[in-house]
């Protein structure tokens, strides 16, 4: 059975920093990629970051692009978000999620990801 865990969150003074991991169990880590999407309470999810199985390619929202830096360790099973410079609009639950898929392509759909963890809250006080 598939499992992602999400922690890191917390609260934070806007410019700190956080660093979030997402644990993954059932076998599929290595083989997907993945992602960390977001949402903000009375918004749709959106996305924040991918990384290709291999870890060789990333891709960013623009809204975190150059803040935010997506990595994994296909040893530990562990994928992460480390967030810089945060800002009050960067509040949200944050999730991970897998795309186990054939394809190589890394997608910014929520609808392309098969396993999602529950979320971690991340607060930022401006």
């Amino acid at each position: 059975q598939v499992q992602l865990v999400e922690s890191g969150g917390g609260l934070v003074q806007a410019g700190g920093s956080l660093r979030l991991s997402c644990d993954s169990s059932g076998g599929i880590f290595s083989i997907s990629r993945m992602g960390w999407f977001r949402q903000a309470p009375r918004l749709e999810r959106e996305f924040v970051a991918g990384i290709s199985a291999r870890g060789r390619t990333t891709i960013y929202s623009d809204s975190v692009q150059g803040r935010f830096t997506i990595s994994r360790d296909n040893v530990k099973n562990t994928v992460y978000l480390q967030m810089n410079s945060l800002k009050s609009e960067d509040t949200a639950v944050y999730f991970c999620a897998a795309d186990p898929g054939a394809s190589t392509v890394i997608s910014r759909r929520g609808s392309s990801y098969n396993y999602w963890g529950q979320g971690t809250q991340v607060t930022v006080s401006s």
